[in-house]
């Protein structure tokens, strides 16, 4: 089959791009890993509802929602994408069932994943990352039994100790890990404090809510460490421990490059971010001419500026298939980038406010786990290091790690930060993982159902 414009990710970015593109008269496929529209930070808001523990900025994609269910595209969920050649075709698994598709242009609307954590301990049974205790939330109405623990920093850290809080399980403790010399550099910047000033003030919204719970908030925490034999029983910290049953890490999320690096498309090192992120015009555009990205796979900007991104990209394909004129497309795109810019100039507050330190991205400890597919340790990998490994895909080769069922996609950040502190060099000089299809794993049934026609 073959469509002019496929979109991968039903997220804020590619619904906002597939509701405009379908507006504008494209032919449309979209396919996405989830079995419903939404992306993660409007997961299932078809079933929430404005009494449930979810708050305002969960349930704003209401209307978008709505709007793309109404926008007739080839709407495709419960589809895997695990390969994507140059030329547009996809090669997507759903139901254990390979197939492909062909597009003329294709949008990635990947969104974000979770920065790993690796504290000591971090492997644990009853340890988990933030966003995965809010997916269970959401999409199962879950909440964890007995004492819960969060540590890290960023805005979903409280977000979802608020969420926990009005679902009647609050944490019993919340540990911030952003040192004082990350508000220093978010409040000097006058220009930044000002974008970002409705988001200081949502912050403090949030922090009343845990305090109103009765939910200690301890600043400024150094030297986090999960202790516990069959399973986590205690985190103990710089100046104290603490027992628990469960404990949420989070430390900020990073765009999700996985596809874009096995495309071998250009990509950057953000200093700000502290991540790698695909090299973007103004539209959306890679380095691959048919190819585009939107949201926050392109660079963390939240799900507003997603949503603008993505009918930018919208836009910029229907010139490019010959919809619209370029007149046409730089008028209507006028307030969306103005619109853009302000979302932004809103994120440079919160980048200098959660930027990560050290520990948190080069473990101490040499029997941390960095790989935890293949259990190679951070001490594994900088004996890699001193047997001549200069980057990751040279470390992968010496050690198996970010060869286990996620493709680098967690260790990947680890291995490259132990790489460059134990060089002594900067991570953009290093590089991370070369990702290499299949992106996801699949079996051997779906590869057969390809059928003899296909490639």
């Amino acid at each position: 089959m073959t469509v002019e414009f496929a979109i991968v990710g039903a997220g804020p970015a590619g619904m906002a791009a597939a509701v405009l593109g379908a507006q504008l008269g494209l032919e449309i496929a979209i396919v996405d890993e989830q079995n419903t529209p939404g992306g993660q930070i409007y997961r299932a808001i078809e079933h929430a509802g404005p009494g449930g523990p979810l708050g305002g900025d969960d349930l704003a994609g209401g209307p978008l929602v709505e709007a793309f269910r109404a926008s007739q595209v080839d709407y495709r969920p419960g589809t895997t994408l695990w390969r994507l050649d140059p030329d547009g075709t996809l090669f997507v698994e759903s139901a254990g069932r390979g197939a492909t598709l062909a597009a003329r242009r294709v949008l990635l609307a990947t969104g974000a994943v979770e920065r790993p954590v690796p504290i000591p301990g971090w492997t644990l049974p009853g340890i988990m990352t933030v966003g995965a205790a809010q997916i269970l939330l959401k999409s199962a109405d879950l909440v964890p039994e007995g004492r819960v623990i969060m540590a890290g920093q960023g805005p979903l850290l409280y977000r979802v100790a608020a969420q926990l809080a009005r679902a009647g399980a609050p944490p019993i403790a919340l540990f911030e890990t952003a040192p004082p010399e990350n508000y220093f550099d978010a409040t000097r910047n006058i220009a930044s404090l000002w974008c970002g000033r409705g988001l200081f003030a949502e912050g403090l919204r949030l922090v009343a809510t845990l305090k109103r719970a009765g939910v200690p908030v301890r600043r400024g925490v150094r030297g986090l460490r999960a202790v516990g034999r069959c399973s986590f029983e205690r985190i103990v910290w710089e100046g104290g421990e603490l027992a628990g049953d469960h404990l949420f890490l989070h430390e900020g999320v990073i765009p999700n490059i996985q596809t874009s690096l096995g495309l071998q498309l250009q990509h950057e090192w953000d200093e700000v971010q502290l991540c790698w992120r695909p090299s973007l015009d103004v539209w959306g555009q890679t380095s691959l001419p048919n190819v585009a990205i939107a949201g926050d796979g392109g660079g963390i900007a939240g799900a507003e500026a997603a949503v603008l991104s993505g009918r930018l990209a919208a836009l910029d394909a229907a010139l490019w298939l010959g919809h619209i004129g370029k007149a046409e497309r730089d008028s209507r795109a006028a307030p969306i980038r103005q619109a853009l810019d302000k979302q932004r100039a809103k994120r440079k507050f919160l980048d200098h406010l959660c930027r990560p330190q050290r520990p948190a991205m080069v473990p101490l400890e040499d029997e941390v786990i960095a790989c935890r597919c293949e259990e190679v340790s951070v001490g594994q990998i900088r004996g890699a290091v001193r047997l001549g490994a200069v980057g990751p895909n040279q470390a992968r080769d010496f050690t198996r790690c970010g060869m286990g069922p996620c493709q680098g996609r967690i260790c990947g950040p680890i291995v490259s930060a132990v790489i460059a502190d134990e060089l002594g060099r900067p991570i953009r000089e290093v590089g991370t993982f070369r990702p290499r299809a299949p992106f996801e794993p699949i079996t051997v049934a779906s590869l057969a159902g390809l059928g003899p026609g296909e490639p």
